[in-house]
């Protein structure tokens, strides 16, 4: 038996303190209590003056997918689509608190996620027209809502289908703010600025590597993708291919057919993103677990 797992409460300079468990009864009401708190932070740092950066992390839609009661049954579709209906309606809300509290037009909103659909039956929804689960590197996985709003800057009603990572936000979101990148250490991230205000119809980022644990899978360039271990569900078992598959993304959505006698060219930009992510793991190695935060590099510790 899994007992539930503590809730804390923390503030800077404080120690976290427990108020609570996460039984099903608090799972149920979690969505409610992250919107409340993030109005109120809204309107406590609007009220006065001050710039603020909320990241309002909501559970669903990570199984169980069970709705506030307040909103089970509303779909008729089941609790998955009640969920869903849920999360709208607490974007709203918070959309709402900003509206209200005077900084609508001067805020940047971004919804997005940091990966597909779940693995686990009910709770894995539609994926739409791509295959797969999280904890692969199958497109269902690696595609996810985001859209971004910021009135008067951000062309409202634009769509796109070049490549953002969610690691581009920390650079993008720093230049915003007149931050400055820190050049003691590798950024991963790409400035997308000048793509997401309309000044650019290309993303500044053309593919990426996806590592899946500790083990590099895919790929991703442009419309392409490379694929050097199969697994399509999070609980198949990873199969090493023989030689990398290729996908074209354009017409194989489901990435079911393997196109490397025609486009075997595409191994170059692919097998360059992996060396140059190489020499990066290289030059400056990954930083061990435990390591006090904030992190200091080798080369500026005294």
């Amino acid at each position: 038996m899994v007992r539930p797992q503590p809730v804390y409460e923390a503030r800077k300079g404080e120690k976290p303190r427990q108020v609570s468990e996460l039984n099903l009864e608090r799972r149920l009401s979690m969505e409610k209590e992250i919107t409340t708190r993030a109005a109120a932070f809204i309107r406590r740092n609007a009220s006065a003056g001050k710039p603020f950066f909320a990241y309002v992390s909501f559970s669903l839609l990570h199984h169980p997918a069970l709705p506030n009661p307040e909103f089970a049954g509303k779909t008729g579709n089941g609790s998955w689509a009640d969920c869903l209906a849920e999360m709208d309606y607490r974007t709203g809300q918070i959309l709402d608190a900003l509206k209200e509290a005077g900084v609508e037009e001067n805020t940047i909103v971004i919804f997005t996620s940091d990966n597909g659909p779940e693995g686990n039956h009910p709770w894995e929804g539609d994926s739409g027209p791509w295959r797969g689960t999280y904890f692969t590197a199958m497109e269902a996985s690696l595609r996810t809502p985001f859209l971004i709003r910021w009135p008067g800057r951000v062309p409202a009603g634009r769509v796109n289908n070049e490549i953002v990572h969610i690691m581009d936000l920390f650079t993008t979101l720093a230049h915003v703010g007149g931050a400055e990148i820190p050049k003691d250490r590798p950024i991963d991230g790409v400035d997308q600025l000048d793509f997401f205000l309309g000044k650019q119809e290309k993303s500044n980022r053309e593919g990426f590597v996806a590592y899946v644990s500790d083990r590099l899978h895919a790929v991703k360039w442009r419309n392409w993708k490379m694929h050097l271990i199969s697994q399509v569900n999070r609980f198949d078992p990873p199969v090493k291919l023989p030689q990398p598959k290729i996908v074209n993304l354009l017409t194989d959505l489901k990435e079911e057919r393997d196109s490397m006698a025609d486009n075997g060219w595409v191994l170059h930009p692919m097998t360059k993103l992996i060396n140059q992510l190489d020499e990066s793991l290289k030059k400056y190695p990954p930083i061990a677990l435990g390591t006090p935060d904030p992190y200091v590099p080798p080369n500026q510790a005294k």
